[in-house]
């Protein structure tokens, strides 16, 4: 799959997700198979530029290219002075957030909350394509509620205005993350466009993934909740796309390698004592169904340093792997 100049290693995207889609788990699930992955949104206030947590999530040392930072506001000159910042500091796709349902985004009226005014998006999206070069996608949602979807006029305007690439998520901004998303809308979209569409909402098994492929005609997928705790969802897809034929589900002890990876680079990215609880909800993600973590994972909450932690994990999945050496991941979820 093609974006500007970029050739993807395939058509899966890691969806931007605040809190999870930091440099560490970009990279993990690019290892496991994910042809781009989308960082947490930047705010567009330049106030917030030289805070912590913004400069964190501008940093792309050694990330695998390419690097796609997502921006957030509702200011055509301020959004393109962010698309700017970040192609300085290493991005080489700007993605656009226009479908955040969050209220304290979309109090700001950004986010999903910008899809109410059609002139708004298309002066963000010109500016912020005029500013850089580099090539421009968007995320966004069917509409602001059931009975306001504009999807296709929103569409419509990113094609006009020179953006690259569309990210649509199944789901109006009133609904949240509940109910099942709707495919019908992306499927008119593609149909309506010439620009490439990746479709998102629900899909979390290789076989949503060719049925959504097919049903909807879009050019890729994106993957966002599913493959928190579960990175190597992009392998089992990109293998049975390309196959036909399921993978294996991992051995326990693969994911308790995978899971010790990887808070060894929460620790090192954010340090040991904010590492400790960012690792919190990634470990939670893992366990989830395993046997005996609910009060493995009440216990890791009380853990304060990155070697209790770390002991505590090692502990859990050595004791799994003593009484099912090779048992697979879903055995593990349905013991």
């Amino acid at each position: 799959m093609q974006i500007g100049s970029h050739t993807l290693r395939n058509n899966l995207f890691v969806a931007p997700m605040a809190g999870v889609t930091d440099r560490p788990f970009r990279q993990l699930c690019k290892k496991f198979g994910a042809g781009l992955a989308v960082s947490e949104m930047v705010a567009s206030n330049s106030l917030l530029w030289g805070s912590e947590k913004t400069l964190r999530r501008a940093n792309h040392d050694g990330e695998v290219e390419p690097i796609s930072v997502q921006i957030a506001g509702a200011d055509p000159a301020m959004m393109a002075e962010a698309a700017r910042y970040n192609v300085e500091q290493g991005a080489q796709i700007v993605d656009i957030n226009m479908g955040c349902p969050a209220k304290k985004v979309c109090n700001t009226m950004a986010g999903s909350a910008l899809l109410k005014d059609e002139p708004l998006v298309g002066r963000i999206l010109e500016a912020v394509v005029d500013a850089v070069d580099v090539p421009v996608t968007l995320k966004f949602r069917t509409g602001w509620d059931p009975l306001n979807k504009n999807a296709l006029t929103v569409a419509k305007i990113a094609e006009d205005t020179g953006v690259r690439l569309l990210s649509l998520h199944g789901r109006t901004r009133a609904c949240g993350f509940s109910g099942r998303a709707e495919y019908d809308t992306i499927r008119e979209v593609k149909r309506s466009t010439r620009l490439p569409v990746v479709a998102n909402g629900d899909i979390s098994t290789p076989e949503e993934a060719k049925q959504v492929l097919e049903y909807t005609g879009a050019d890729g997928i994106m993957i966002g909740r599913a493959a928190q705790g579960r990175p190597w969802i992009f392998r089992e897809i990109e293998h049975y796309l390309a196959t036909g034929e399921k993978l294996p589900h991992p051995l326990v002890s693969e994911i308790h390698c995978v899971l010790v990876a990887h808070l060894q680079e929460l620790y090192a990215f954010y340090g040991r004592e904010t590492g400790v609880k960012v690792a919190r909800k990634h470990i939670s993600w893992y366990t989830k169904g395993l046997a005996g973590s609910a009060s493995f994972r009440h216990g890791m909450n009380q853990l304060t340093s990155c070697e209790e932690q770390l002991d505590s994990v090692n502990r859990f999945f050595e004791q799994l792997g003593r009484e099912h050496p090779r048992l697979l991941y879903e055995e593990a979820l349905a013991a």
